[in-house]
């Protein structure tokens, strides 16, 4: 069976990217190969995504905060599809992705932003944004791609976000 390859992005890729890298790496499926990036990337991933990520015991690839630029490349692993995560990304100027891939957008708010007063509050954004990438993955995964023609696929993409507003 094939494994798609599948780019999320934020602004930081240190978190909602990462958590959707590693949650479409680990998917029970086996359907795809996840990868992550941001536009701005930080330098070091947030504790509360790296340890829901170590809960579910993430065995792959070891997850670091990375530019989008080592994705555009022409040596660079070319993508099925491209989901950014981050309205920030999605108005900076995206590099050209090889292979035309497939492209959708899943707004996720970015939970470093809870203005929670202790961690308890905090970690339940954390929590609440790997649920909904774990179901945006899911259903993702539930699709017939081999059925499916490009632009068909791309409409079904985008249903993902539009269905689970």
């Amino acid at each position: 069976m094939k494994k798609y390859k599948v780019l999320f992005l934020c602004h930081h890729n240190s978190a909602r990217s990462i958590m959707a890298q590693a949650l479409a790496s680990a998917h029970l499926s086996k359907k795809f190969e996840g990868y992550s990036a941001g536009s701005s990337p930080g330098d070091s991933l947030n504790p509360f995504a790296m340890e829901l990520i170590q809960e579910a015991n993430y065995q792959g690839e070891p997850l670091m905060p990375k530019s989008w630029d080592v994705f555009s490349s022409a040596d660079a692993p070319k993508m099925d599809f491209i989901i950014s995560l981050s309205d920030k990304v999605r108005g900076e100027d995206v590099p050209v992705w090889p292979g035309s891939p497939a492209t959708a957008h899943w707004d996720f708010p970015d939970p470093g932003l809870t203005s929670g007063s202790n961690n308890m509050e905090i970690k339940a954004a954390y929590v609440a944004l790997y649920k909904g990438l774990q179901n945006r993955i899911d259903i993702l995964a539930a699709l017939s791609f081999e059925r499916l023609d490009k632009i068909r696929l791309q409409d079904e993409l985008n249903a993902i976000h539009q269905n689970l507003l």
